[in-house]
């Protein structure tokens, strides 16, 4: 097979667009979900929520957070280890998580020796779910042992791995708290898992589709992978080291570019090596960062113009206020006046969607 060579202009562009962060937005939220495989959840609210962030970055103001509920609500979308995905996809969550999980030796002797408990478990969401874990009682036999905020969270670690073996399911959300329920409540009745090798395959194709160009092989990272394995076709960028694979749909194309803010957790982004090979952009989410730390911001968001990433925005949403506070915004490469004037747009949508005004 022959290697495609291409600039890095044109790899940024194919990045883009197939993000669908470029001028031609997509139709609605499924659509754009089905699209990019995913929807990372994370609780934090300085600006939205980021999987709000992330639709409204590509549908614009048309789009609200009650479409997302909506759509998990009709079973259109599901929540699965912290993620949405379309419900088509639950299968080849679940065919990879299971032979994934469990991973370690403790929690699979955790379980073992809280069979009865897990049985407890089940026998309550099936009468009485979809519940919240603090309406489950504790019947563990042997408490959960962590270092971090998970020690002694019995319920809590059994309706994970619950959830990792496709036995218990998301069911919907009270506030910002999972309901869990038993699984055949909650997805498709006779919903195939795929097996492991044929899911993880479909699923480095459909990430590659969703991100363009990647690496084959990467660091391993939590929850999704940011490699793509042998999917897609080999490419070498100008001026980078190494191969890449590209997604040869995604070659030969042309697009228009547009302004665009990011949550720090868009996939365009995610990858921080990926975003500084490509882009020369350099971003580290600094909301663990003591304030002194900080460089861009508590949840500074990134700023796409075209095919560059040009700065980071400094924005927290001060609801109380009703005002969309703008603290700084960082030039990464000294801004036109048309470049102002497109992020000045974009801060204005954004406030807009928030119904709040803008201040600062």
């Amino acid at each position: 097979m022959s290697v495609h060579r291409l600039s890095q202009d044109e790899a940024r562009a194919i990045a883009v667009r197939a993000q669908l962060l470029d001028a031609r937005r997509p139709g609605s939220l499924v659509e754009t979900v089905r699209h990019l495989t995913l929807l990372q959840i994370d609780p934090t609210a300085a600006v939205a929520p980021s999987a709000d962030l992330v639709a409204w970055s590509r549908l614009g103001s048309g789009d609200r957070p009650e479409h997302l509920t909506r759509a998990l609500a009709d079973r259109r979308l599901v929540e699965h280890n912290a993620l949405i995905r379309p419900m088509e996809d639950i299968g080849l969550s679940l065919g990879d998580a299971m032979a994934r999980w469990p991973g370690r030796d403790a929690p699979r002797q955790w379980l073992r020796a809280n069979e009865s408990f897990r049985r407890d478990v089940l026998a309550r969401l099936r009468s009485s779910g979809p519940l919240l874990s603090r309406e489950i009682p504790d019947t563990s036999a042997v408490p959960w042992a962590s270092t971090g905020w998970t020690h002694d969270r019995n319920v809590t670690q059994m309706l994970e791995f619950l959830g990792m073996r496709g036995e218990v399911a998301v069911s919907g959300r009270r506030g910002r708290q999972r309901l869990g329920d038993v699984a055949d409540r909650v997805y498709p009745a006779g919903i195939p898992v795929v097996p492991v090798d044929e899911a993880r395959r479909i699923r480095d194709e459909r990430r590659l589709r969703a991100l363009g160009i990647a690496r084959g092989k990467g660091a391993s990272v939590p929850v999704e992978p940011v490699d793509v394995g042998d999917a897609g076709e080999p490419a070498v960028v100008e001026g980078l080291p190494g191969t890449w694979r590209v997604d040869p749909a995604a070659l030969g194309r042309s697009s228009r570019g547009r302004t665009a803010l990011l949550s720090p957790f868009d996939r365009l982004v995610h990858d921080r090596l990926r975003a500084r090979e490509l882009f020369g952009f350099e971003y580290v989410l600094e909301m663990y960062e003591p304030r002194a730390r900080r460089r861009w911001g508590y949840f500074a968001l990134p700023v796409l113009h075209g095919d560059r990433l040009i700065g980071k925005l400094d924005v927290t949403a001060d609801r109380t206020g009703g005002r969309l506070v703008i603290n700084a915004i960082h030039e990464d490469v000294r801004f036109t006046a048309g470049v102002r004037e497109a992020v000045q747009a974009e801060i204005e949508d954004l406030a807009g969607w928030l119904g709040l005004a803008v201040s600062g």
